[in-house]
C-alpha cells in the first residue's frame, strides 16, 4: 500500500457576475464585455459596446482583449463564457463570466441592440 503525501491542487474558480451588476460595471467602464456567441446568435441581440468574438475565434484574437481592464465574457447560457474566461486567464487577463449568459440578461430586462451588419465588435 502506498503511504505518500496527498496533494490537492486548487484550481481558481472563475468569478461570475449577475447580469445587473455586469451592466452597471459595463456602463461605468469598469470592465470590458466580450460576447463569445456565434455570429448567427448575435441576430437575437447584442449589448452595445461589447466586443463580439466567437469562442472559436478567441485563440487567434486573444490579443484584442485589454490587459488593463477586467474582461467579462458572455454567451447564451454561461457555459462558453466560462471556457473563454479560462482561456483568457491563461494569458494573464483578469476575467469574469456573466452568470446565466444572454438568457439571464434578457430575463433581467437589460438592454440589447441590433448587431452591426459585419460585426467584429459593437459600437
Amino acid at each position: 500500500m502506498w503511504m505518500g503525501t496527498s496533494v490537492m491542487l486548487f484550481v481558481r474558480k472563475i468569478t461570475t457576475l449577475p447580469p445587473n451588476e455586469t451592466w452597471e460595471a459595463h456602463q461605468r467602464h469598469d470592465l470590458v464585455l466580450v460576447d463569445v456567441r456565434q455570429r448567427q446568435e448575435w441576430q437575437s441581440g447584442v449589448i452595445a459596446g461589447a466586443l463580439l468574438i466567437p469562442l472559436n475565434e478567441l485563440p487567434r484574437r486573444i490579443d484584442e482583449l485589454p490587459r488593463e481592464n477586467t474582461v467579462a465574457f458572455l454567451c447564451r447560457s454561461g457555459h462558453r463564457s466560462m471556457l473563454a474566461a479560462r482561456q483568457a486567464r491563461r494569458h494573464g487577463i483578469d476575467v469574469l463570466s456573466v452568470k446565466g449568459g444572454m438568457i439571464a440578461w434578457n430575463r433581467a430586462g437589460l438592454p440589447t441592440s441590433t448587431p452591426p451588419r459585419r460585426a467584429s465588435h459593437a459600437t
